[in-house]
């Protein structure tokens, strides 16, 4: 067999950073992790191959050399999914479907011969075999969480690296908490899964054995969930392999902001090379974070819980949600004091949205609350249901929201707020690239010289050198960060509603 496998593009958000990876000569934030799982479990006399169509185009040579072309795909990347199965089905190619884009919403696919849905490691083998005999159906799903220390190690020599920014593995799938809005319980459950020390350092050695000396993200949706065993096992087998390698990797992952309660893992975490986490704060709003059954989030100092994990290195992503029924008018105000108290740079604020499947879905529907499809973009200004505020209301709001943090005078503001708290742990290795000076050379010429706005960019620069002169790089990643932002938000802010 000849096997295309084929990762849709993502359209331009908050968090593609197409923007901010133009500093740096890249085409993609992250490899598709779920496809080189898969073709990990496919028979190695098979051939395959890999397109990633945020990185290269898909042309109908590369389909026409297939006997099937396998996709997975989010919600996000949807519109792509439909023209990479329109050009297999006027090509003759058979189309094999999976991941989480089509586990939950595989009813709005035709063209699709094969939908493989929940976790490979189950459903993928009931259908190779079927296919082996002649057989095989239309649909293969399962209501099981397989065991993922059966996970193959992801094939990773059908990846060109130096087109990313990052690597990416996988720890842990499954979260204890149950948000009404997620969608992660629906697609991995409630117990956590996780990997033993041997399979993951496995896998960070083939990263580090094809010549990977940067950023790796842990693509848990909560790398917490299991807090015993990182202590006592994960954590300190990374940190021993981290010291014997010389430090070549930085990790970062997503954690529950109850992260902030365990000072021994939080210390750990940093040892063993973790120095950012993204968290879903949500809202400052009590009333919402009970609606949607966010408990973790209630009765704390949300602000003081992020300070305390900047203070012991690790820079916190927030994930921030507008248009819950609970949100007063005043929520959009609310939102930008919180962000900018907190220092949290790069706050990622969406409308509330219901993915197919959810408790949040389900209660809508008996509501008779929803509307459009789902585009799975949380940024984009649509959201697919009657939101209680009024939608004029809540996008009117959402657009200022968003326009306000990512001002130059607001986020750079909130640099210096993160930078005052941030305190990295001492002796990491520093690795300059050439890419590095490259990303400094036109963050110069674009932000400090091109930008409106650009007196915040040297002003910055002055201050760091001044205040945090160890923090100079990451002041200046931080930076073009922004200039994403504000590309994107340039966007969302001036389309007509």
């Amino acid at each position: 067999m000849k096997i295309l496998l084929v990762y849709p593009q993502y359209p331009d958000t908050f968090w593609s950073f197409k923007h901010a990876l133009r500093f740096i000569s890249k085409k993609a934030a992250f490899p598709p992790l779920g496809l080189l799982t898969v073709a990990a479990l496919l028979p190695k006399e098979w051939e395959k191959k890999l397109v990633d169509m945020n990185v290269t185009d898909l042309s109908d040579r590369d389909i026409r050399w297939a006997d099937y072309v396998f996709v997975s795909a989010m919600a996000v990347q949807k519109d792509s999914v439909k023209c990479v199965i329109r050009k297999c089905q006027r090509l003759g190619v058979k189309v094999v479907a999976g991941g989480p884009l089509f586990t939950t919403e595989h009813e709005e696919f035709d063209g699709v011969d094969h939908f493989v849905l929940n976790e490979a490691e189950i459903t993928l083998p009931l259908f190779l075999e079927d296919l082996k005999n002649g057989q095989a159906k239309h649909i293969y799903n399962s209501d099981k969480w397989p065991d993922i220390t059966m996970a193959p190690i992801p094939s990773w020599e059908l990846v060109d690296m130096r087109k990313y920014s990052s690597m990416s593995t996988q720890y842990s799938r499954g979260c204890p908490f149950n948000c009404e809005f997620c969608d992660i319980v629906l697609l991995n459950g409630r117990l956590p899964r996780t990997k033993d020390k041997d399979q993951l350092l496995s896998e960070l050695d083939m990263l580090y054995n094809r010549g990977w000396r940067s950023s790796v993200f842990i693509v848990d949706d909560n790398f917490i969930g299991n807090k015993r065993k990182l202590k006592t096992e994960i954590l300190p087998a990374i940190t021993d392999w981290m010291k014997k390698k010389g430090r070549p990797f930085s990790f970062f992952t997503e954690a529950s902001v109850n992260l902030a309660d365990d000072d021994e893992l939080v210390r750990l975490m940093v040892e063993a090379g973790f120095d950012s986490v993204f968290i879903g704060i949500e809202t400052p709003n009590e009333e919402s974070l009970s609606e949607c059954g966010k408990l973790q989030n209630k009765n704390r100092d949300l602000v003081e819980s992020v300070k305390k994990l900047q203070h012991h290195g690790l820079q916190v992503q927030g994930g921030f949600i507008v248009g819950f029924d609970s949100d007063p008018l005043s929520i959009f105000e609310s939102q930008v004091n919180f962000i900018q108290r907190s220092g949290i740079v790069a706050a990622m604020v969406g409308l509330l949205n219901a993915p197919p499947g959810t408790r949040l879905f389900r209660r809508l529907k008996k509501e008779n609350r929803l509307t459009r499809d789902f585009s799975g973009d949380n940024t984009d200004c649509s959201i697919n249901f009657i939101p209680k505020m009024g939608y004029e209301a809540l996008i009117k709001g959402y657009r200022k929201l968003i326009k306000t943090i990512y001002t130059p005078k607001q986020y750079y503001e909130r640099i210096k707020t993160f930078l005052q708290e941030y305190k990295p742990l001492r002796g990491r290795p520093l690795r300059p690239q050439l890419a590095h000076l490259e990303a400094f050379v036109r963050s110069v010429w674009i932000l400090g010289i091109k930008e409106k706005g650009r007196e915040y960019y040297w002003r910055l620069l002055a201050w760091t050198l001044a205040r945090r002169p160890q923090s100079l790089p990451m002041a200046i990643t931080l930076a073009i960060y922004g200039f994403h932002f504000r590309k994107v938000t340039e966007r969302y802010t001036e389309a007509p509603v």
